[in-house]
């Protein structure tokens, strides 16, 4: 059955629900329907002419269900939840349990795991150290590097900044994900090149064709903050006196090739998508702003799905395909400050980046995939009815009487304090007291700390196109560069009789590291 007609049959069956009396013959016919998908769907083996990779930064198990339900109810699905193949990832790192989004981007990306808080060099390189980090043996080649060595064009589009720490494995090698500018780069890291200098100086990043998202201070120096684009102090600010932004239109300009810059909604517009060649879209100091409170107006910052939107029509224009990334990175940004419905509010908004990517493409020739790089410490509770709001009151405690919401967090800071102190004893705050739907408020949460702490449980993966089914079962996170590769051949299979080699010589290891175990 043609993709387009399950996704009408889908969004019919979940219209009439609330006509339909959900007896056991609705529930019945509801399987039935699901077992005929199911049988429909047959492997897609074409080769990958293009790749998109969305990625819900912070975006775990729970956060999907509980944005699937914020956006429409619970018989509702977000854009990926109908594809036909999916996974789970494993998110530790080579030395944390919970890792962080440089480390588990650097998987992603490159197919290798490594220490927490390192962009793009494996486990032999420890945090902050400069030196193991220049030694090349450690770098780990990104699949941009392997997509433009194959003739490929390549983009990533954030919500965050462009040299935070999920983008940056994609094109950078540095000892800590914090150096994305030389303000904050010790003096005995000296010899070691900034993240920002390194996207726009080196490559892959010098190559890369679009490149959209914020962070104006990693890339100017002195840039100047207003009360609606403030700098990020948790951030560094370019000190050194270069301006990368020019010097990104010099290089382009020295190459002989198409480019434009945009800084705003209204530029991002009269981008002439038919003439440019590379793209340097940068909207803000720092991240993005939050969806709920960004300004929409030709002055103001574009949305994840317009700054998609425009990627795609540029990188299509490649006869050899390309490669995408796309980064919903605010959901994190929301989570870590314990403030769920900011957090579900832009995962809403990655569904509508992914189903306006899915009017463009053909999945023929596409891999299109959804993952997120790490899950988050938002729980879930019950026994809130069916049908209320998912940011509302789940009951009242047996044990004090007290309200508490259907989504709190395991960790928070400050804001998510749960605890007051009445008649000198310690009573929880009554949240059915204030309006929990507000997008200001913040979730209790049980361990208070600087701010709401990573998750360390597996995450989901979706994917439909060429060789989608690769993704089934439970995998290790540097599985998916791995299986893009294959399924683009591109990196070590642009080769397919080097790729049966590679396999030849795997089962060989294997072989001999089974006897190793044996003896």
């Amino acid at each position: 059955m043609h993709v387009t007609l399950i996704y009408f049959t889908i969004f019919f069956l979940d219209f009439v629900t609330h006509a339909v009396k959900e007896d056991s013959g609705y529930w019945r016919s509801k399987a039935r329907m699901e077992i005929r998908r199911s049988l429909s769907y047959e492997w897609n083996t074409n080769e990958a002419k293009n790749v998109i990779i969305f990625v819900g930064d912070g975006m775990g198990p729970n956060t999907i269900t509980a944005s699937r339900i914020f956006r429409s109810g619970e018989t509702s699905s977000l854009a990926w939840e109908d594809f036909p193949h999916v996974g789970l990832l494993k998110t530790y790192n080579t030395n944390k349990q919970v890792p962080d989004s440089a480390s588990t981007a650097t998987a992603l990306f490159g197919g290798i795991k490594t220490n927490y808080e390192v962009v793009g060099v494996n486990a032999n390189v420890p945090l902050r150290d400069c030196e193991a980090s220049l030694n090349t043996d450690n770098h780990v080649e990104s699949i941009f590097s392997w997509a433009q060595a194959a003739g490929k064009a390549t983009g990533f589009v954030t919500t965050t900044r462009v040299t935070h720490a999920t983008p940056a494995p994609l094109y950078a090698h540095s000892a800590d994900r914090k150096w994305e500018c030389e303000s904050r780069m010790p003096p005995n890291a000296t010899r070691c090149k900034d993240i920002a200098r390194q996207l726009i100086e080196n490559e892959p990043g010098r190559n890369i064709k679009v490149i959209m998202g914020g962070g104006r201070q990693t890339l100017k120096s002195n840039v100047e903050a207003t009360e609606s684009d403030p700098l990020d102090a948790w951030a560094c600010s370019r000190q050194d006196g270069r301006d990368l932004v020019d010097t990104w239109k010099r290089d382009k300009s020295a190459r002989k090739v198409k480019f434009a810059v945009a800084e705003n909604n209204e530029q991002l517009r009269k981008v002439d998508t038919d003439q440019a060649e590379y793209l340097l879209g940068i909207f803000a100091n720092s991240h993005i702003s939050m969806d709920w409170k960004r300004d929409q107006g030709p002055k103001g910052q574009p949305s994840l799905e317009d700054m998609t939107v425009k990627a795609l029509k540029i990188l299509e224009k490649s006869a050899n395909g390309y490669l995408l990334v796309v980064e919903g990175g605010l959901i994190d940004f929301a989570h870590h400050r314990g403030q769920a419905a900011q957090a579900l509010r832009e995962t809403v908004r990655l569904s509508d980046a992914v189903n306006a990517t899915l009017q463009i493409i053909r999945t023929e020739d596409t891999l299109l995939i959804v993952t997120s790089d790490h899950s988050h410490s938002l729980a879930f509770n019950g026994y809130s009815d069916r049908g209320t709001s998912i940011l509302g009151i789940a009951q009242r405690s047996k044990h004090d009487n007290t309200a508490y919401t259907t989504l709190s967090y395991s960790t928070g800071g400050p804001n998510n304090y749960a605890y007051e102190i009445t008649n000198n004893k310690a009573v929880r705050v009554d949240p059915s007291r204030f309006d929990t739907n507000e997008f200001t408020y913040s979730q209790q949460a049980a361990i208070i700390t600087d701010e709401a702490y990573h998750g360390g449980c597996d995450v989901a993966i979706f994917a439909i196109g060429p060789y989608a089914h690769l993704f089934h079962s439970v995998h290790e996170q540097n599985y998916v560069a791995e299986v893009v590769a294959f399924a683009s051949s591109i990196g070590e299979y642009g080769n397919k009789e080097n790729s049966a080699s590679i396999f030849a010589v795997d089962c060989i290891l294997s072989f001999g590291l089974f006897l190793t175990m044996l003896m």
